[in-house]
């Protein structure tokens, strides 16, 4: 355990308390997982309140006057300008079904405009962290964006979101995608698809609805990297986004 010391910074908290709900995840992945609801496109999980659960209550220990804004819901002061943003397993659905494609996101920002970024693949071992200012590391070492330009050579991520709208948006975008990228991706994990353009292993990624909690980690991350994040508010929820994430250089633009 951490303790609680004022010599313990945010970034350090935000590390431990992704690698802790990750020994938490690694350890129920193979056990049979308890649904707490079943949605058309989507499930929740016990593990998933208690993965938040344990990540709020190392924040708090550390920061009890701060606020946690997550998939899960709120906890702490939400008057607070320092507000944590959680996602507790993003690839619930990976997770239930033994694919071990998910991980944990953790993001800070403070007065709206976001200052840490923790994204952590427990299956995988892979830590990306990154400061407001930083540059971002994976596993200690730093990484950056691709430096591809075309579309031709570029490996692409498009999600297709929970509702009909939303699906029908995101077939479309990966069969224009399909017409000219090297590769097309749907991968089960918002946060880890941003952190893989953020080291450069993916070129970009499309979405049409997703919610805050899934990318705010990775936004900082790209940005940090020379890479570009467009973000649309939806108009029935300003916390849910159209987003389109690049390495800054492919033309994106043709294939939405």
């Amino acid at each position: 355990m951490l303790g609680h010391s004022p010599l313990v910074t945010e970034l350090e908290t935000a590390v431990h308390a992704a690698q802790e709900a990750g020994k938490l995840l690694r350890a129920n992945f193979h056990e049979v997982k308890e649904v707490d609801e079943t949605l058309a496109h989507d499930l929740k999980l016990a593990l998933d309140k208690e993965s938040q659960d344990l990540i709020t209550g190392i924040i708090l220990e550390q920061f009890p006057g701060h606020a946690i804004y997550g998939e899960e819901g709120l906890a702490g002061d939400q008057s607070s300008k320092h507000q944590w943003i959680v996602d507790p397993i993003d690839g619930t659905v990976n997770f239930f079904y033994g694919i071990p494609h998910f991980c944990i996101s953790i993001a800070k920002r403070v007065s709206k405009e976001l200052v840490i970024g923790v994204i952590y693949d427990p299956m995988v071992g892979e830590l990306w962290t990154v400061e407001k200012g930083g540059q971002p590391l994976l596993n200690g070492n730093p990484v950056t964006v691709s430096t591809r330009e075309t579309l031709e050579e570029s490996i692409l991520f498009v999600g297709c979101g929970k509702n009909e709208e939303a699906l029908k948006t995101g077939l479309e975008r990966f069969r224009q995608g399909s017409l000219r990228a090297r590769k097309m991706r749907m991968m089960g994990s918002a946060a880890l698809g941003m952190a893989y353009i953020a080291c450069g292993r993916l070129d970009a990624y499309v979405e049409a609805r997703i919610s805050l909690w899934d990318i705010a980690a990775g936004q900082l991350m790209i940005e940090a990297t020379g890479g570009k994040v467009t973000l649309t508010p939806r108009a029935d929820n300003p916390d849910v986004y159209s987003i389109v994430a690049t390495n800054g250089k492919i033309p994106i633009e043709e294939i939405l």
